[in-house]
């Protein structure tokens, strides 16, 4: 049999070996080319979210710091503006927008505003150099105005207008493919208590909260207190919650030296424990065990508005023995230098008063009474302003010793101390001690609060520093955290983004 003949086939299966590598090689081409336009989307898509985001703070940073809200007293309407609906809307029932956005007009009712915001937003600028790469990154941004309402932070005179604000950003990449992301967040300021721990101390530095002594922080409810014949009976005992003595700093609590204990959770923008030293600032020196909530970390520092007082009429009488202050007849009441000593009582009444400094020692004491027309209880603030004449100034413009106050109701925010006035001394002390027991709080953000002895004091003192010598206590009030209301710092929340 003749054999067949295979002439030509070793150039077929070379022609099909090559067509399976041409196959080959293209469906590495084209997975190289799908891997490239995948990281030049994620790229092109970092970039504008990045972009979107410079849009959110360019915005914040001009609500922060240029912007200037329309002002009305505490409570009152704003012209222009409808504030009892959410979101708040101008006349026309519109939603207020300041805008450099393309997809969204603004409507701000006041020009000038609109115009330094996108001044402000400088939306044309790029966010990457000519020559730096192949993209060029824009921003564009509207805020949108949620919530508006006017309140007097606790300690000052001045209506403070707060709102919150909706920011909407876009990034864009303008190439031969477009890029686009969204960001929205809430730009907002909280409303809350002043007095929210049992002490705060806002200076920054080591040992701004310092026990000496075996004190103690603790919680109590004043609405919740017994009587025995119609007499309010002290928070001890089986009154005292175990919990809601919370103290806080923006530095560090040293109690190293101290046996302390503290009801309550210690918070602070630091972090760790043990030998604080200038550079190093922990948030606790001392044994941790003595801080049953444990540290709680705060996001940022807190601060506190300097309190507005005047000082009182030049020529004010001075008070030097005991006797019964208010009610006046024209608010605030009038009082140059408080200084009370022996047995002497200082009886104050429902109303504000304006004094330049206040000196209780020996057995003498303050004591809380209620309106003597209508019988009712009622806030007593005490503004101390120290700046009566240069000679009357003193670095210890409050010293409380002796007996103390006699708060019958134990509610703390019945008398309120707030001290001192701007200008000098620029760090006076406020000096409590002895062995009474006293309801009030003082608020003193620029001073240092010196509380000595075994005295215990029922409410919150906010100071810039507090120094505990002794083995007194501090009862935190907690119907505190629903009245006496502050301001805090602004805060960005509740972040989401979109890619287009």
């Amino acid at each position: 049999m003749k054999p067949n003949n295979q002439k030509g086939s070793a150039l077929i299966f070379a022609l099909i070996l090559l067509l399976v590598l041409s196959a080959m090689a293209g469906s590495l081409m084209f997975l190289s080319n799908s891997e490239t336009y995948s990281s030049m989307n994620y790229r092109m898509m970092t970039e504008a979210r990045y972009g979107a985001e410079a849009g959110v703070h360019a915005a914040s940073n001009f609500i922060m710091n240029a912007y200037v809200p329309p002002t009305t007293c505490a409570g009152c309407n704003f012209a222009g503006f409808t504030t009892n609906v959410y979101p708040v809307t101008d006349t026309n029932g519109q939603p207020i927008y300041l805008s450099t956005l393309s997809t969204q007009s603004a409507n701000y009712p006041n020009g000038a505003m609109q115009t330094a915001f996108a001044t402000a937003m400088n939306a044309n600028q790029p966010l990457q150099q000519a020559g730096r790469g192949a993209n060029t990154v824009t921003y564009s941004a509207s805020a949108q105005l949620m919530s508006m309402v006017s309140i007097t932070p606790f300690g000052t005179t001045q209506p403070m207008t707060i709102q919150t604000w909706q920011i909407t950003a876009h990034g864009n990449i303008g190439n031969v493919q477009n890029g686009e992301a969204e960001v929205v967040t809430t730009l907002e300021r909280y409303i809350s208590p002043a007095f929210a721990y049992a002490a705060f101390a806002d200076g920054s530095g080591c040992g701004q909260i310092t026990f000496t002594g075996n004190g103690s922080t603790n919680g109590y409810d004043s609405s919740s207190l017994s009587t025995v014949g119609g007499v309010v009976q002290a928070p001890t005992g089986a009154n005292l919650l175990g919990y809601g003595g919370n103290i806080g700093t923006d530095g560090n609590d040293n109690s190293s030296a101290g046996n302390p204990t503290i009801h309550g959770t210690l918070s602070t923008p630091n972090s760790g424990f043990g030998v604080c030293s200038s550079g190093n600032v922990t948030a606790y020196t001392g044994n941790l065990n003595q801080v049953t909530g444990g540290l709680v970390q705060l996001p940022q520092a807190v601060t506190f508005p300097a309190p507005s007082i005047t000082p009182p009429t030049p020529g004010s009488p001075n008070i030097t023995t005991g006797q019964q202050l208010g009610p006046c007849a024209a608010s605030p009441c009038n009082y140059g230098d408080i200084t009370l000593s022996g047995n002497e009582t200082l009886t104050l009444t429902p109303g504000t008063y304006s004094i330049n400094s206040l000196s209780i020692s020996g057995n003498a004491k303050i004591t809380v009474a209620p309106d003597p027309v209508t019988g009712q209880y009622g806030p007593i603030i005490l503004n101390v302003a120290n700046q009566q004449t240069t000679a009357n100034n003193s670095n210890t413009p409050i010293t409380i010793t002796g007996n103390a106050i006699n708060n019958p109701t134990y509610d703390p925010s019945l008398l309120q101390i707030v001290c001192c006035a701007s200008g000098t001394p620029a760090n006076p002390t406020i000096q409590i001690a002895g062995n009474g027991a006293s309801a009030a709080v003082v608020y003193a953000p620029n001073a240092t609060v010196d509380l000595k002895g075994n005295a215990t004091f029922y409410g919150s003192v906010i100071a810039s520093q507090l120094l505990d010598v002794g083995n007194g206590a501090i009862y935190y009030d907690m119907k505190l955290r629903k009245k006496l209301f502050t301001v805090g710092n602004y805060v960005l929340n509740a972040f989401t983004w979109n890619k287009y």
